[in-house]
């Protein structure tokens, strides 16, 4: 299926929004997502499902100085 990722259009076969998150490899602690211009809880990761044309948005926390 293809789904837009941080502006670039992906086809890819993870059916939730964790799937995801585990498939590019990230930690879950450290992201925040939003799903078709909402900003979804991770608690709600693990049950928001994935479609064919949906835009998201990870955004990850790094430190440093």
């Amino acid at each position: 299926m293809e789904i837009k990722i941080n502006g670039e259009i992906l086809t890819l076969s993870p059916s939730t929004l964790m799937d995801l998150v585990r498939h590019r490899g990230l930690d879950p602690g450290s992201v925040v997502m939003e799903h078709n211009l909402k900003v979804i809880d991770q608690a709600a990761w693990e049950t928001t499902q994935i479609n064919h044309g949906d835009t998201i948005e990870l955004l990850s926390f790094v430190g440093g100085g």
